[in-house]
């Protein structure tokens, strides 16, 4: 690659004084050195404590353990922790509303405290494939579904991370207030009340 065309700003910015072009991909190398794309430079996380974390990994993982998860966006620049926004799967979460007598309406589902603890397993199978300080310690569901071509999605289902911590910057900040409302909820034990243990008295 030459450059861009008719873009001498961009190439600059692109195309080191060797000749290196910086994609601004983070990649990983095996042992066989073999590359592999992890995440995008741009979407780096640095916590509080200043580690570095890919959220594409965390969210890959979460995503993985959960077939009632359409989308995750791991949360925690600049932050003592990591937290999640959670985006219910349409399809998945109709079939577990009729499975078990639940309203299949996002609103209602993010409430459901059946669902949260599901969601809750979930969670936790997805931490326990991520090192500590990747693992995400509170989450909540969104009471709605992302579509494509939308705020928070491209036509090709990619997330817009930007758009999503602006337009979400009010639930954000409250999965890190010391006293959340209920729809915070937190994956261990150590604080009561927003354990799952008040939730599956109501279950």
């Amino acid at each position: 690659m030459r450059g861009y065309r008719n873009d001498p700003g961009a190439t600059h910015d692109a195309i080191d004084s060797t000749g290196w072009l910086h994609t601004g991909d983070i990649v990983s190398v095996d042992r066989d050195g073999h590359l592999r794309i992890v995440d995008r430079k741009k979407d780096l996380i640095i916590t509080e404590a200043g580690k570095n974390i890919a959220p594409a990994a965390v969210e890959s993982a979460i995503e993985a353990a959960s077939p009632l998860i359409g989308t995750v966006v791991a949360v925690g620049d600049q932050r003592p922790y990591l937290t999640a926004l959670i985006v219910l799967d349409r399809t998945a979460a109709a079939a577990y509303a009729a499975e078990h007598g639940l309203n299949p309406v996002p609103e209602a589902l993010a409430r459901s405290p059946r669902l949260i603890e599901a969601i809750a397993a979930d969670l936790a199978e997805g931490n326990r494939q991520l090192s500590r300080v990747e693992q995400v310690k509170r989450f909540r569901v969104l009471p709605v579904y992302w579509e494509a071509s939308s705020d928070e999605l491209t036509s090709t289902l990619k997330l817009k991370r930007r758009n999503v911590t602006e337009k979400y910057a009010g639930e954000i900040s409250e999965l890190y207030a010391g006293n959340p409302g209920p729809d915070v909820h937190q994956l261990n034990g150590s604080d009561r009340r927003l354990g799952l243990e008040r939730q599956r008295q109501n279950t």
